[in-house]
């Protein structure tokens, strides 16, 4: 989560931003004490109080006994206290990757848990644009129950593409999409008025796992699918470049290779057409080969052990221009490394003269669905903000429409 915004000098912008910081601060510990609210805001009692009666009126924030736990950690005694916390079914989130090969969808609570997630096979490189981001609206809303859809407060929208500011997909190179006002066909497509942000998937990606963690230090996140997604955070913060393109190693040619890309050796399309060659079978899919990786099936494993080579090329390249500390990997083909980790980690180390320092590899828990949670995220992380429009009533107050 980001830093609590600072302090504006109007009455009402103090009180916005009062708001804003009582619902970050409440999300950021999930459960808070009035005393410690108060605490952690620099407020008095009373004016904290103030803010909490606001949150509780609106459906918000709601009161719940303190748990047990929560009491032998404090070494409490007596009555159980009470504790502040999110309604989870105050607001909604949705996120939908348009992916190459698959649409998946996200939504998530007020408190960024998830409560739906689906994914189904689509080729958008044979559909048009409002094919695609209508069967990702439909797999969505089919996700939702009627009260989730009536209480969605965004709509997020990931790509395999680069896109401007406003949501303009300038070039999805292998979708094959360009000048496309994705956000304006989102909007036009989704059966209510709210916002809407579109975003790379890979950096979706990073943010959606940034937002989980919020880990400091630098981080690299490779989505791995048809294509091979890049993206870094700092301290958490999306770090995008000049031109919002940074982390794209996917894109990096690779020496002897033929003119090859990274994404050529090491996506999904490649695993999938050497393990049919080498089977002869034209039905296999990813999931076939690595299920014959994990049995230890020759031909698979002579792949994977390719695979692992070039990963640990573009790792490397990306450790000496990066220094990264942490290195996500995500999307389908990443349920490969945690079975050739260690070969990885060889190849690394016979690829360096003067060794660098090794960064944590990990898998994205949720690789499949990292992209569509981070779009979801991008709407959740703009509710508690002043962004948020329903901060914006007279005096700072909270706008009603957001009681339940």
């Amino acid at each position: 989560m980001n830093d609590i915004v600072s302090i504006g000098s109007s009455p009402r912008r103090i009180r916005q931003n009062n708001i804003v910081a009582a619902l970050q601060t409440i999300y950021g510990h999930r459960r808070l004490s009035r005393a410690d609210l108060a605490r952690k805001l620099g407020m008095n009692r009373s004016s904290s109080g103030e803010i909490v009666a606001e949150l509780t009126e609106s459906g918000l924030v709601q009161e719940s006994e303190e748990s047990n736990k929560q009491r032998s950690e404090q070494s409490r005694a007596g009555r159980p206290g009470i504790m502040l916390e999110l309604v989870p079914d105050a607001a909604f989130f949705a996120g939908i990757e348009l992916g190459v090969e698959h649409i998946s969808a996200v939504v998530v609570d007020l408190s960024a848990d998830v409560r739906a997630c689906r994914r189904l096979a689509f080729n958008a490189q044979s559909s048009t644009v409002e094919e695609a981001v209508a069967r990702g609206v439909e797999l969505m809303m089919d996700a939702m129950a009627k009260e989730m859809i009536e209480r969605c407060k965004g709509l997020g929208i990931s790509v395999p593409a680069h896109i401007r500011p406003e949501g303009i997909v300038t070039l999805a190179p292998i979708i094959g999409w360009r000048e496309v006002p994705l956000k304006e066909i989102g909007r036009c497509t989704f059966p209510a008025e709210v916002p809407i942000v579109v975003e790379n998937d890979a950096n979706a990606f990073a943010i959606g796992d940034s937002y989980r963690h919020g880990l400091a230090g630098v981080t690299l996140f490779l989505l791995m699918e048809t294509g091979v997604g890049g993206g870094i955070t700092i301290d958490g913060k999306l770090f995008r470049g000049g031109h919002g393109l940074a982390g794209e190693i996917g894109h990096t040619l690779v020496p002897g290779s033929g003119g090859q890309k990274f994404e050529q050796l090491i996506g999904r399309e490649v695993l999938i057409r050497q393990y049919r060659e080498t089977t002869g079978r034209t039905d296999v899919e990813l999931q076939d080969f690595l299920t014959d990786v994990r049995d230890r099936v020759p031909g698979a494993v002579n792949i994977a052990e390719i695979w692992s080579r070039h990963l640990a090329y573009a790792l490397l390249q990306a450790c000496r221009l990066l220094d990264p500390d942490r290195i996500v990997l995500g999307g389908s083909v990443a349920s490969l490394y945690p079975m050739v980790a260690a070969r990885v980690a060889v190849h690394m180390a016979e690829g360096q003269n003067v060794p660098f320092p090794t960064p944590e590899i990990v898998v994205d828990g949720d690789a499949e669905f990292g992209s569509a949670f981070g779009a979801a995220c991008m709407l959740h992380r703009r509710f508690l903000s002043l962004e948020n429009e329903e901060f914006g009533g007279e005096d700072g107050a909270i706008q009603r429409s957001t009681a339940i």
